[in-house]
Order: structure tokens, then C-alpha cells, then sequence
């Protein structure tokens, strides 16, 4: 008996899932690791209830608009790119002169109701714009077609530089490049873009980049050269993660995190929390399930119907990749410090909901085409 209510009830959760138009593998591995992001931020803000609940809060409301995203048609995500896209490039116009400052940066816009980064709108803007641009398009793309989709993506990614928000910039001109490269950009191409970033790389060094973002780079080459100011993150972050060991000294037992040695705990720096508490065997199980969430939806890209949903689909996966590889890589000293969140853990509400919209896109693009797992 009881064997039968338990096939009856994965049943009914199947069909339910199924008029919602949502991938069952994919929705469980995201609610998890938020769900397992909760009980981070807990730690990582010194057992903060406050804190824990403004995040979860968010998290309900970002799961209803990726329930509202899976159900909209291919056809209206094609549609609705153009105009995401001029809305996004509008809102960064505002936010220049009408954003508020904030850590040295003018990245925020409040609406009074509600304060928000429309920089984080891009980061699905972009990659569907230029999606949507290449769908009908013979490929691997021509020199044409090549030169107005870098247009597209140049916009946002300078107008974002500019506020300055390196890391979103980064991740918004990930997002566009995955896209072309998905869409088949020839070898010779890429290594011809590489080798020109290469000989602009001294200007951008000296014009592109400002103070402090010049001195981060320095620094990951040698944080001890300023152990009390611009090393202190990434020597606190390596310590942290180092003491860990291999199974960790347990949740909400980490000294490095809750004796305040860590910076930014609770958002960029999150990792090197949950590295202290979990150590290395959880930090790979940590990382395998990110790494599941990728391969999933490069599966729901592989198999798409159209060139639109397979290149939306991959450009997102791909994207969410680079925010993993970012983060860590941040946190453990081999990349320079940017203001990029570990996905779905770190505490923020914009992001949340960027991400959680992004993975409601591809479980529409897999419902456009019934799947047998």
C-alpha cells in the first residue's frame, strides 16, 4: 500500500511540474543549493534571523518569476529581447544621472518601492538579444553579422565598466561572447580578438582601469606587500579556506568567519566561509552540484528546437560557469577581487532574482520540446 502512494504521489508531483512547465532535475538541484545558501548565510552573518529571512523572502519571490519565466513561449522571448534590451540600455542612462552612490560606485537605482541594479537586467538582455539577432542566420556567423552582435554586447559591457562594476561587466560580456561562440565564431577569429586585447591590454592597463582597480591586480600578484590594506581580503579569504582542512571545522564553528576576520562574509566572500565549515570534501560536493546545474542545462541547450533556444540556453549555462569560476577563483587568490556573488549562496536579492529568472528561460526553452528525462 504504501508503495503504491508513493508512486502515486511521484506521479501527481510529475504532471504538477509538467503543466507548470518546469524540469524537474533542474528546479530540485536550484532549490537545494539556495535552500543550502540559507543555512551559509545564517553562519557567514553570526546566526543573523533577520538576515536569513530577508534572503528567503526573496528567494520565494524569485522562484515565482522563474515559474512565470518557464511559461513564456520561445516566441515571446524572441520579441521581448529587443525590447529588454533598449530598457536595460535605458536604465543605465539613468542610473548615471540619477543613481545612487554607494561604495565609491553608481550602480543602484530606488524607485522608492523597490531598489535595484539594472545592470543585472543585462545579463539577460544581452545574451538574448544577440540569440535572437543570429537565430535566422546561416552559421558559423559571417564578419557581419560577428561585428553587429560585439556592438550589441560593447554597449552595456562599457556603459557597466563605466558606473564601475567590473565584475557585472565581466559576466554581461561573458554572457555575449558564449552566445557567438555557441554560434560557431571561427578559430582564427577568436585567436585574432585575443591577440588585439593583448597588444590594447597596456592602454586599457593605463586609460580603461581606475586606481583601485589597478591595485587589486597588483596585489593578487603579491598580497603580502600590504597585509593590513589591499591584501587583507584575499589573505583572510586564503586563511579561512586553508584552515578547513579536509572535512572542516563544522557549521557555525568557523573562528575566521565569526570572530569578523573574513570581509564581506556574507556576499562575495561567502565561500571562503562555507570552505572554513565544510572544508575541502565539501567545498567538491559544493562544486558538483554547481556543476551539475551547468551540465543540465547544456543538455536542455543541446537539445533545443531552434537555433534561438539553443543558443539562449547555452550562453545561460555557460554564464552561471562563469560566475562559479569568478567567484572561487577570488576568494582562493588566483583571480583579482570583483564584486561577482557565488550563485545562489551569497546574500542579494537582484542577483537572486537575475539567476533564478535565467534558469526559468531555459526550462521554457526545454518545454518548447518534450523531454523523456
Amino acid at each position: 500500500m504504501s508503495h503504491g502512494i508513493d508512486v502515486e504521489s511521484a506521479s501527481l508531483t510529475r504532471r504538477v511540474l509538467d503543466a507548470l512547465r518546469l524540469d524537474p532535475v533542474l528546479l530540485f538541484l536550484v532549490v537545494v543549493l539556495a535552500l543550502f545558501g540559507c543555512m551559509v548565510l545564517y553562519s557567514a552573518s553570526g546566526s543573523s534571523d533577520a538576515l536569513v529571512v530577508r534572503q528567503a523572502t526573496r528567494l520565494v519571490v524569485a522562484l515565482l518569476l522563474l515559474v512565470a519565466a518557464a511559461n513564456l513561449p520561445l516566441r515571446v522571448l524572441r520579441k521581448m529581447s529587443w525590447w529588454l534590451y533598449l530598457g536595460g540600455l535605458l536604465l543605465l542612462l539613468a542610473v548615471m544621472y540619477f543613481g545612487e552612490i554607494g561604495k565609491g560606485a553608481q550602480r543602484w537605482l530606488d524607485l522608492g518601492i523597490v531598489r535595484f541594479q539594472p545592470s543585472e537586467i543585462l545579463k539577460l538582455a544581452v545574451p538574448m538579444i544577440v540569440a535572437a539577432y543570429l537565430a535566422d542566420r546561416v552559421l558559423p556567423v559571417g564578419w557581419k553579422e560577428l561585428l553587429v552582435s560585439l556592438v550589441l554586447v560593447m554597449i552595456p559591457v562599457l556603459m557597466i565598466a563605466r558606473q564601475p562594476d567590473l565584475g557585472t561587466a565581466i559576466l554581461v560580456g561573458s554572457a555575449g561572447f558564449f552566445v557567438l561562440f555557441l554560434a560557431g565564431v571561427r578559430w582564427r577569429v577568436m585567436i585574432s580578438f585575443g591577440v588585439f586585447l593583448s597588444l590594447m591590454a597596456p592602454l586599457l592597463w593605463k586609460f580603461a582601469l581606475h586606481d583601485y582597480q589597478r591595485n587589486r591586480i597588483l596585489t593578487l600578484l603579491n598580497p603580502e606587500s600590504d597585509p593590513l590594506g589591499s591584501g587583507y581580503h584575499i589573505i583572510q579569504s586564503k586563511i579561512a579556506i586553508g584552515s578547513g582542512g579536509v572535512y572542516g571545522k563544522g557549521w557555525l564553528n568557523g573562528t575566521q568567519s565569526q570572530l569578523d576576520f573574513i570581509p564581506e562574509r556574507s556576499t562575495d566572500f561567502i565561500f571562503s566561509v562555507f570552505g572554513e565549515e565544510f572544508g575541502f570534501f565539501g567545498s567538491v560536493v559544493l562544486i558538483l552540484i554547481y556543476l551539475t546545474i551547468i551540465f543540465r542545462g547544456l543538455y536542455i541547450a543541446a537539445h533545443a528546437n531552434d537555433n534561438f533556444g539553443r543558443l539562449l540556453a547555452g550562453a545561460l549555462s555557460l554564464t552561471f560557469f562563469v560566475y562559479l569560476f569568478v567567484n572561487t577563483g577570488m576568494v582562493a587568490g588566483i583571480l583579482p577581487v570583483v564584486g561577482v556573488p557565488l550563485p545562489l549562496i551569497s546574500y542579494g536579492g537582484t542577483s537572486m532574482v537575475t539567476l533564478m529568472v535565467g534558469f526559468g528561460l531555459i526550462m521554457a526553452i526545454r518545454s518548447s520540446r518534450r523531454f523523456l528525462i
